[in-house]
């Protein structure tokens, strides 16, 4: 099994990045419970035919689409050692949990927040961010809250992000029984960041309104477009409105560990709750987000819970090690995610790690650069970090220029060539291509654009010319 996963990651660039999954393939996942078990052989052959090739496809260099890390042999091989290992983390005296307090450390000290912050791993940025809303719920309500639910609050909470967020943090209020209709979306600017002018204004409005502004939500870097909001400003703001400054870091907030890019997150260091993961741009295994809180106490008021003889703490004995992982989040169930981590900043170090990500983002401009000076192409929002949204335009595709890309997106997905993604940019359907694998390199760039030309000439040549409606004549 080893040595087909390390051939496997070896020849990835002579596969195709995605296919489709044959009907046969998926009704052989359709078959009722086993009773009797199979030989670990017969098991293995299955997953090699039938799973492996039908993957999403991230590992491989070509895979341009969603914010997918591509995952290393290093982090493989450890998620190998910590499944052996089989601990759960959510508490009591053993190492791996000093292992992820170790993780907490680096993480403290890359943000520059107090060294008495806490934080811990958690799936990914949704659990993350929801934690944030649920942190500052507390620091607005108090932990009384926790038992009162929101019934008792006295006055509506409002919470600010930008149009270009992420959905989950309306899903975190949503979760958090604030309602995602107090989550208000600020518009933004011409790079893709928060608009502050119309912040404030959305702040007074609702304080003018009655209700109480609690936090707000800066982005570094969006999954549209890679921006990244004015982090110092929204700092700011934060403090002079006394809301909770929560940033949503999901794949930008790595960038500090990249000298020429750390100075684009300046204000993130005042952040009162950062939520990031390692498994984006630094290429640990799925899953690995990360939930950094700057009061330790405001983080345990908000999840800590002491009932039960079964989790009672002790001064000595395996229930010692209090407060324990379980304090700062809602699982009391939790796999060894930090050894993976551990493994991967030990092995490459953040210089290599760094210079990774400072590639893929000249990456990005290099793609910029080429469509900018690609007649049949069009650049459809400033590259601020490893993300490149763009659209094919070749002799107007017969006017039918959003259908041609839809199908174009498609049809390079379906190529196995390269798999890029798409998304809507003020009403303009756009192909996003996000660079965040580590093997990607110039010639995955130029397979992305031949492709692109040639499927999109292929694509406009069969589309219909469309007929305009004759405007109130008879049908």
């Amino acid at each position: 099994m080893l040595d087909d996963m390390l051939d496997h990651l070896q020849g990835i660039r002579a596969r195709p990045v995605w296919q489709p999954i044959p009907d046969a393939v998926r009704a052989s996942f359709r078959e009722p419970l086993p009773r009797e078990g199979s030989g670990l052989d017969q098991v293995h052959e299955a997953f090699m035919d039938s799973i492996l090739p039908f993957a999403v496809g991230n590992a491989h260099p070509g895979f341009m689409g969603w914010v997918h890390g591509g995952g290393t042999p290093v982090g493989m091989l450890a998620e190998m050692l910590a499944a052996g290992l089989n601990a759960n983390l959510g508490g009591r005296d053993h190492i791996p949990v000093e292992v992820e307090w170790q993780v907490l450390r680096w993480v403290i000290e890359l943000f520059g927040f107090p060294e008495d912050a806490s934080g811990l791993f958690l799936t990914g940025s949704s659990m993350a961010n929801l934690s944030g809303v649920l942190v500052a719920r507390t620091r607005a309500l108090g932990s009384g809250v926790r038992s009162t639910g929101m019934a008792k609050a006295s006055r509506r909470l409002t919470a600010y992000t930008s149009t270009r967020a992420h959905g989950c943090i309306a899903q975190g209020m949503d979760l958090a029984g604030l309602g995602k209709d107090n989550l208000r979306a600020i518009p933004v600017d011409e790079m893709g960041r928060m608009d502050m002018a119309c912040l404030a204004a959305a702040i007074a409005v609702d304080r003018a309104a009655g209700f109480q502004p609690f936090l707000v939500v800066g982005t570094a870097g969006t999954v549209d477009t890679g921006a990244i909001d004015d982090l110092a400003e929204i700092a700011c703001i934060a403090r002079r409105e006394q809301l909770h400054f929560h940033v949503d870091g999901a794949f930008g907030a790595l960038a500090m560990l990249c000298p020429q890019l750390a100075p684009r997150l300046r204000g993130i260091e005042q952040a009162d709750s950062i939520a990031f993961d390692f498994h984006k741009w630094l290429q640990v295994p799925y899953d690995a987000g990360f939930f950094v809180v700057r009061d330790r106490q405001l983080h345990l008021r908000t999840f800590a819970t002491h009932e039960g003889t079964y989790l009672s703490r002790g001064e000595r004995g395996m229930a010692a090690g209090s407060p324990w992982p379980c304090d700062f989040g809602p699982d009391l169930s939790r796999g060894f995610r930090a050894l993976k981590t551990w493994f991967t900043i030990k092995v490459y170090g953040t210089e290599r790690l760094g210079g990774m990500i400072a590639h893929t983002c000249t990456l990005a401009q290099g793609l910029a650069r080429r469509i900018e000076s690609e007649p049949e192409l069009e650049l459809l929002a400033p590259v601020s970090l490893n993300i490149v949204c763009f659209r094919f335009i070749g002799a107007d595709a017969n006017g039918a220029i959003e259908q041609v890309n839809r199908d174009l997106v498609v049809a390079l997905q379906e190529s196995g060539l390269c798999a890029p993604s798409s998304t809507v940019l003020d009403g303009r359907f756009a192909i996003r291509v996000a660079l965040f694998n580590h093997r990607s390199a110039q010639q995955d760039i130029d397979v992305l654009l031949n492709a692109t030309l040639a499927l999109g000439r292929s694509l406009s040549a069969m589309s219909p010319v469309p007929v305009p409606e004759a405007s109130g004549l008879p049908q």
